[in-house]
């Protein structure tokens, strides 16, 4: 039964747990161990209390019924978002002093070159390849980069194209960097950083769910791919099924990096493991 919002919602059981843990699975390939279920429990109860739900039961039938809508409101509050700016700074010194050389060797100058950056979170990621590729990558001039920026939380995305960041995102920047691509600004006596245009402009951002095989084609075809920290967020299967998908997205030689503790090689045989100046990543 549906009640007025605001009003105190039921305890969620734990087999309303599990049949919400198994359909949000099976829709994103995000697994939630019995570890956190109060995470869980606490953002459905919000997410019910908001919409005036009572009984858990009701809810998922509204769920079920609304699908995408609702499904997309869910992967809100469930996803996390913890990133800032220059993070494992080392995979994209890589990317800068070894992975891109080797890559465009099988291109012709002026051809195209796709970085994927997925889960994009709120940008600082993608935002960082693009700085990286102005300052240190001498050939960027030869070559058509396109960098290409996609997470499952629509929320995050919009926060990412809007570009303004506080404080503690920006605390790993090089201060020249943040001089260049920045614009400090005050916002009801907080100070914040607002990325320029240019830097904003040079990437594309989308909605993009990896447990979705028609989503991950519909990218076409990538050199490299920064899919650091999500994985973790997947069992066994999903992981071994979203190998399969970088792997089928990824031009032939092309890179994926993870992160700091993700091993490709406990996933998939499909990619293997190369050991760079400045960081191990996996090619296909």
């Amino acid at each position: 039964m549906k009640q007025p919002p605001g009003r105190p919602v039921a305890v969620i059981s734990e087999a309303d747990f599990e049949r919400f843990r198994d359909h949000f699975y099976r829709k994103t390939g995000i697994h939630f161990e019995s570890n956190k279920r109060y995470f869980v429990d606490k953002r459905l109860s919000d997410r019910m209390q908001s919409l005036g739900y009572e009984h858990f039961r009701d809810y998922f039938n509204h769920l079920r019924f609304d699908r995408q809508q609702e499904l997309q409101a869910l992967i809100n509050l469930m996803t996390v978002n913890e990133t800032y700016f220059f993070r494992e700074v080392y995979q994209l010194k890589c990317l800068v002093n070894s992975m891109l050389d080797e890559l465009v060797q099988h291109k012709r100058r002026g051809d195209r070159v796709r970085i994927w950056s997925m889960p994009c979170s709120t940008g600082e990621e993608p935002y960082s390849i693009a700085m990286m590729l102005l300052e240190e990558w001498p050939a960027l001039q030869d070559w058509d980069v396109e960098i290409l920026a996609s997470d499952i939380d629509t929320a995050a995305l919009d926060r990412a194209r809007t570009a303004l960041y506080e404080q503690r995102a920006v605390h790993s920047v090089p201060a020249h960097y943040l001089q260049r691509y920045f614009r400090p600004i005050m916002n009801n006596g907080r100070k914040q950083y607002q990325l320029k245009d240019d830097i904003k402009e040079s990437v594309g951002f989308s909605r993009v769910n990896l447990h979705s095989t028609a989503d991950v084609r519909a990218l076409g075809p990538l050199d490299v791919v920064f899919c650091r920290n999500l994985l973790i967020y997947f069992d066994e299967m999903s992981r071994r099924q979203a190998a399969e998908k970088l792997f089928d997205a990824l031009v032939p030689g092309g890179f994926i990096c993870l992160g700091h503790s993700e091993s490709m090689s406990r996933i998939s045989p499909l990619f293997r493991a190369r050991r760079f100046p400045d960081a191990m990543v996996y090619q296909k």
